[in-house]
């Protein structure tokens, strides 16, 4: 979505109905495995053969491009501004869904920066913010500075709320600095700015060219050392376009692709524990621009029955 809230779209084709208040984009996965063994289909069952035929007719010409963002933002204006609004009727999954984060992310400024990054000034972009449901509870602890980028512009009114000074209970040298009421495929983050950007349940949004553009402008946006967090469902083969709330849930295959056109390394992955069985799989995964080193210095261990080289 293209910043969009945090949502966790539930596919309605494939599951559950969608909350009176608007999706999730914490989606249901279809019960089948007929329906994930083809290579794609879309919330009214209908198949397509590869993504290129599918994003032909969604943003094939320049019109239906715009629409389909235009359409994307549109739902998402139409959701209350709270927890229960923007995870669309699954607000339960908000605890089990910061613990996970927090440990991916703790394990990571652990490899990537001294202590942990503690003694450093520390900057995050929060994308898809919503309403600064990520920033509050996770990203703000461990950040001197967060952006948060968002284009529902009561959901980044609402953010601007929560994370007041007088709403928040994290020293002085941790808060919220800028609101971007823009959507991701417009947006040029400030060139090594960020430490971390952390982009959770809004890249479906964007269509596979926007895709890579984004994340070209997004790593001039990073300091040296710093890295992606994509936080995102998990189709279990190919594709499942919601056509509601015109986002696409990819797989991990496709996410690959993905990143090999961006010029991108998986350095970690880990997968979200402890959601609904009816929900999508949800998969986190730590991006670099460079290849990653191997993590520790220790040298591997000889078989005890083979002999030592003597130097």
């Amino acid at each position: 979505m293209f910043a969009a809230p945090i949502n966790l779209c539930v596919n309605p084709l494939l599951a559950a109905t969608h909350q009176a208040n608007g999706s999730s984009r914490v989606r249901a996965r279809p019960n089948t495995k007929t329906q994930m063994e083809i290579s794609g289909l879309d919330s009214n069952g209908r198949q397509f053969k590869n993504p290129d035929e599918m994003w032909q007719e969604e943003v094939g010409d320049s019109q239906k491009k715009h629409d389909w963002y235009s359409n994307g933002v549109g739902y998402w204006q139409g959701v209350e501004a709270s927890v229960e609004g923007v995870l669309g009727g699954y607000g339960h999954v908000n605890e089990p869904d910061i613990c996970t984060s927090e440990a991916f992310l703790s394990t990571l400024l652990a490899r990537f920066f001294p202590d942990a990054g503690r003694n450093q000034h520390l900057v995050a972009l929060d994308c898809g913010s919503g309403i600064g449901r990520v920033t509050k509870n996770l990203l703000i602890r461990y950040f001197n500075e967060v952006d948060l980028l968002e284009p529902v512009s009561h959901f980044l009114e609402a953010a601007r709320e929560n994370l007041s000074p007088e709403n928040m209970m994290v020293s002085g040298d941790h808060k919220a600095v800028n609101f971007y009421c823009i959507p991701l495929q417009e947006f040029t983050p400030d060139a090594g700015r960020y430490d971390v950007i952390w982009i959770q349940w809004c890249i479906g949004h964007l269509a596979d060219d926007d895709f890579v553009s984004f994340f070209e402008r997004a790593k001039a946006g990073l300091k040296p050392g710093g890295f992606f967090v994509l936080k995102e469902n998990l189709a279990r083969s190919g594709f499942v376009l919601d056509n509601e709330d015109k986002s696409l849930t990819r797989s991990h295959v496709y996410f690959k692709e993905l990143f090999n056109r961006c010029g991108l390394h998986i350095y970690e992955m880990k997968d979200q524990k402890g959601f609904p069985d009816e929900l999508f799989p949800v998969r986190m995964y730590a991006l670099t621009t460079e290849i990653p080193k191997r993590v520790g210095t220790s040298r591997p261990k000889r078989k005890s029955n083979r002999p030592a080289v003597i130097k």
